[in-house]
Order: structure tokens, then C-alpha cells, then sequence
């Protein structure tokens, strides 16, 4: 249920350090709490309620969660009040840009020494994600990352990854081993049959190639399961 809030005074009549734009410009972005940032990107309140109420009423509703927040629709948030189709545009653009630049960081070129090591790489292209996607991570012979690559993207219950193609990245790329990936945004990190049934056919595969598979991770946004560690591969 969204949390009923008393209408209170509106922004312009704040002190001005309490105001999101002259705090964050006084303090800096730091000082200013989600809900004050979430109100620059709103804007405007209606009558009765801030920006910065409608704000804390939106992130409420998720739990104060920003990854749940970055989940919903611009359909979902314009169903909150005050929230037209335009704010919840911008509201979707910047926590997109966000995702963006956390994917975009730059991949330390550091051994890939366990399957966590594996999923802090890999976890920035499948977070957020309402539909299923299987990614590779290409090592080199010292199990240096060479590139993450995506393989396919499919529904919200499965995704088909053609192990040609798979190879065909592999040998481009002059790669030496291989880590599999896919997420599940349900939340189960069990593997399906065909799971289990597509990781014994790439290991097959690499034997002869000569690139070996050396595990198989199925995420979620906060957690994962590995194939090597579970002793599946």
C-alpha cells in the first residue's frame, strides 16, 4: 500500500540549504539522500506534496530498493501520482545511465581466480534484467579476462545460445578458456536440464578445441550459483 504522507510546505519555502538543487550545489551530491535526487529528476510537486514527497512515495513502494526501482516500467511509475509519462521518462533515462556507466567501468585485467571473481565481472551486463541473457567471459592462458561478450537474449524464461557462435567468438578472440553465464530473473539459481544438458556440450566441445569451459554461473542481482563450485561441471 503507498504510505499516505501530510501535505507539507513546498520546496520554495525551505531553507535553501534544505532545498535538493542549492544542497547538492552547497554540499555537494553526496549530502543529499535518494529521495532528494530522486526529486531534482521529478522536478515539480503537485498540490499538497513535494517532489521530494512524491519521491519518497515511489521509493517506499519498492522498499527504498534502487534496483527494484530500476525495474519499473515508465507504464508503472506514470501509475503514481504526480508521475506523468515525462517524469517517469526521465526517472527510467537516468537510472539506465547509471546501469550504463557501471558496465562501462573498466575491467580490471586482473586473474580471474574464483567463481566470485567471475560473477563481480559479469554482473553489471545481467543485473536489472527482466529478461534471460547468456554472456561469455573470454580468458586469456593466464585466466585474464579478455572480453565479456553477449551470446543471446531471450524471454523471461529462457534464452537459446548457439555453441557455434559461442566458439566462433572464442577462436576470434585468440581465447584460452572460457566462463559461461546466464542469469535467471526469477531469483532461482537452480539449473534447468537444459542447463546442465548446454554446459556438457560446450565442455565437450572445448576438449577438442582445445579452449576449455571452466564454469557455468546462473546469477541473479545479488547472488549466484557455479557450476565448478557445485561440482556440475
Amino acid at each position: 500500500m503507498t504510505p499516505v504522507y501530510q501535505p507539507l510546505s513546498t520546496i520554495k519555502t525551505w531553507a535553501e540549504e534544505d532545498r535538493p538543487r542549492e544542497k547538492l550545489m552547497l554540499k555537494g551530491k553526496a549530502a543529499l539522500s535518494d529521495a532528494e535526487l530522486l526529486g531534482i529528476l521529478i522536478n515539480s510537486g503537485i498540490q499538497q506534496y513535494t517532489a521530494v514527497d512524491l519521491a519518497k512515495m515511489i521509493l517506499s513502494s519498492v522498499g527504498n530498493d534502487l534496483n527494484q526501482l530500476a525495474k519499473l516500467s515508465i507504464k508503472e511509475l506514470s501509475k503514481f501520482k504526480g508521475i506523468g509519462e515525462a517524469r517517469a521518462i526521465t526517472i527510467v533515462s537516468a537510472l539506465e545511465l547509471g546501469r550504463r556507466r557501471k558496465e562501462s567501468e573498466p575491467i580490471v585485467r586482473s586473474s580471474i581466480t574464483s567463481s566470485e571473481t567471475a560473477y563481480q565481472a559479469l554482473r553489471p551486463h545481467l543485473m536489472d534484467l527482466l529478461h534471460e541473457e547468456f554472456w561469455i567471459l573470454l580468458l586469456n592462458r593466464a585466466n585474464q579476462i579478455i572480453r565479456p561478450m553477449q551470446v543471446s537474449a531471450g524471454g523471461v524464461s529462457g534464452t537459446v545460445a548457439d555453441p557455434k557462435l559461442i566458439f566462433k567468438h572464442a577462436i576470434e578472440h585468440l581465447a584460452s578458456g572460457m566462463i559461461l553465464a546466464h542469469n535467471h530473473p526469477s531469483g532461482n539459481l537452480q539449473p534447468s536440464q537444459a542447463d546442465r544438458d548446454l554446459t556438457r556440450k560446450l565442455k565437450e566441445a572445448g576438449k577438442l578445441l582445445d579452449i576449455p569451459i571452466l564454469d557455468h554461473l546462473i546469477l541473479s542481482d545479488h547472488k549466484y550459483l557455479s557450476f565448478a563450485d557445485e561440482g556440475l561441471l
